[in-house]
């Protein structure tokens, strides 16, 4: 395909942004191209909702706000700009208040299937690390019990807790929440 036809065929972000206002599904815009987002699981949901809610608790009174799967996360490459929609993010700048997405997220989380665990380990892991205010990426399996945590401070190499007595911690935020409450409801941990 020629470069002019494939240029014809991107959508600006402008166009993006107007259609995912009348959307009756979410779209994730990634170079000017659009897809459709898959609906979720009900393992995937307990997981999100018992991350926000004990976020949500923890941050109360605090200049940072949780975020759940239907904010946006604008990404600004030299290039392109991206929007995604993480299951579960943490804002903390008064600054960052745009209306339907955020730029300056500290904290980004997906919880991820077997089909979705590439593209979040790569592509969104890639994308995600160039945000300047991120301290934090982490990868949720919703098939076993597994996070991935990517840390700014550790130069983002990644490390993998399985132990059902393990907790997932965010440091920059002095959170922490043991994996029996992170997987509650879920049958991922024995007990």
């Amino acid at each position: 395909m020629s470069a002019l036809l494939k240029s014809e065929l991107l959508i600006s972000v402008d166009d993006y942004l107007s259609g995912e206002l009348i959307s009756e599904i979410r779209h994730e815009y990634v170079g000017g191209e659009v897809y459709a987002m898959a609906g979720a699981s009900h393992v995937h949901n307990i997981i999100a909702l018992n991350l926000a809610a004990a976020l949500h608790q923890h941050l109360e009174g605090s200049p940072c706000a949780p975020y759940v799967s239907d904010m946006k996360v604008k990404v600004k490459s030299a290039r392109e700009e991206l929007f995604y929609y993480p299951d579960v993010m943490v804002a903390c700048d008064p600054s960052d208040n745009a209306r339907l997405w955020r730029e300056k997220p500290i904290l980004i989380v997906e919880v991820s299937s077997p089909e979705t665990s590439r593209i979040d380990a790569r592509e969104k892991n890639w994308a995600y690390q160039t945000i300047p205010s991120l301290e934090v990426y982490v990868m949720i399996s919703q098939s076993e019990c597994a996070v991935t945590l990517y840390r700014r401070a550790t130069g983002w190499m990644p490390e993998v807790i399985t132990d059902p007595a393990g907790a997932l911690e965010v440091a920059p935020l002095k959170f922490t929440l043991p994996f029996p409450k992170l997987f509650a409801k879920t049958g991922l941990i024995p007990g």
